[in-house]
């Protein structure tokens, strides 16, 4: 089996990247958590690795939320009805994807009070380990108003006696304590500023070694945020992963095999990760789209193409998934590529796309039948915006097809 090294440090940090899109206009709320609850960890001179746990833990902690109007709740409240419904969600996402999963519990902890920390079964490590994203968390939602100005070494006191008020009854007092003893500096505020942040945690991952994973690690890391974006509406449900299983069976159609063939897939999976950053009301929305919504769509392959260079640096997966909207005749976006700069795989995986939305309900139709999908792909060659041989390769097997984009 192929292994492939992944910087992990680096892949969390891009997907955190994708995660806060989501915030649309709050965004590197994860870092900042990350940070904080780091830097916590580091103070009550906890061990190396639970250190870096909680550093990403910290990035992915909201992983279980893929809509916008969720996520604004979480930056409004201390506390709120449904709140652990994202915890829940993450965690099982979490559990689900080896290379992660020893983050599920304290993901699934982040928003329980302390006093019912108590209560619970898990190990009292793990209680503070989910109870140290919960403060970093809360402070960070006291901080969001000062955000990027001078007013925040002004209100941060007020942050600080707000926190103790909640020790020991919402967060544990020995987290508290080392809270209140680091954050009692203008540094440690001035550090939440976005450079910062980055330059921060890039200089915390030089000194991390790249882990080689092999291909079902990967493909699990890629279906932990092909759940997360597919979440964002019931009209999107699983779309990624049929897309991903339409790609990989056209790719072995064409005689594509091995580590490419995986790529292929790993591709589909990942191709709409941009859209964290879209609306659900634009994903959800029964009549036509706004120039203004139009623009906002248009974006997300150009996301899902910066995102997963971050992680993919030496792959051509960043390319076959962010293209899936161009076409033959270079009037597709983001990038207004034509025949010549198309890989076959990116031909696949616009195809796959195409079918299995025009397969799946959409808030402004009924899913298709096999005969108007066929139909309709076939004018899309005649027009020349898809591959014709990829459309024929499909039509061969179209049943086959139209019941992996149903599954």
């Amino acid at each position: 089996m192929k292994l492939q090294h992944v910087d992990i440090h680096n892949a969390i940090t891009a997907l955190s990247c994708a995660l806060d899109l989501v915030g649309v206009d709050e965004v590197r709320h994860g870092k900042r958590v990350a940070i904080m609850a780091n830097s916590i960890a580091r103070r009550l001179n906890w061990p190396e690795l639970e250190c870096l746990s909680s550093l990403y833990a910290g990035m992915l902690h909201d992983c279980g939320v893929s809509r916008i109007h969720e996520h604004r709740r979480l930056t409004e409240t201390l506390e709120w009805d449904g709140a652990e419904d994202h915890c829940i969600r993450g965690a099982a996402y979490l559990s689900a994807c080896q290379p992660l999963a020893h983050l599920s519990t304290e993901i699934r902890y982040h928003h329980t009070r302390w006093e019912k920390l108590l209560e619970s079964p898990i190990d009292h490590q793990l209680r503070l380990r989910a109870n140290l994203l919960y403060l970093a968390d809360r402070i960070d939602m006291l901080q969001a108003p000062f955000l990027n100005s001078d007013r925040i070494l002004i209100e941060y006191p007020e942050i600080i006696a707000h926190i103790k008020t909640l020790s020991g009854v919402f967060f544990a007092p020995e987290l508290v304590d080392a809270f209140a003893d680091i954050a009692d500096v203008e540094a440690f505020w001035l550090a939440m500023e976005p450079e910062y942040l980055d330059e921060d945690l890039h200089r915390i991952g030089r000194h991390i070694p790249t882990t080689p994973l092999g291909i079902p690690a990967l493909k699990e890391l890629a279906r932990l945020f092909s759940r997360v974006v597919d979440a964002k509406s019931p009209y999107t449900n699983e779309h990624s992963q049929r897309v991903a299983h339409i790609a990989r069976q056209l790719a072995m159609d064409f005689g594509i095999a091995g580590y490419e063939l995986e790529q292929i897939e790993i591709a589909g999976l990942l191709h709409d990760i941009g859209k964290l950053r879209v609306s659900e009301d634009i994903i959800d929305k029964p009549g036509s789209l706004t120039q203004d919504e139009r623009a906002t769509m248009h974006r997300h392959s150009y996301d899902t193409f910066r995102i997963l260079q971050r992680v993919f640096d030496d792959s051509k997966i960043p390319i076959w998934a962010g293209f899936h909207h161009e076409t033959l005749i270079g009037d597709g976006y983001p990038f207004k590529n034509g025949n010549k700069e198309l890989d076959l795989e990116c031909r696949i995986i616009a195809v796959a796309d195409i079918f299995q939305a025009l397969a799946q309900e959409r808030p402004y139709r009924h899913p298709m039948s096999l005969e108007y999908i066929v139909n309709n792909l076939q004018s899309r060659v005649a027009s020349g915006h898809l591959d014709a041989k990829v459309v024929a390769k499909l039509t061969e097997n179209a049943e086959l097809y139209y019941r992996l984009a149903m599954a």
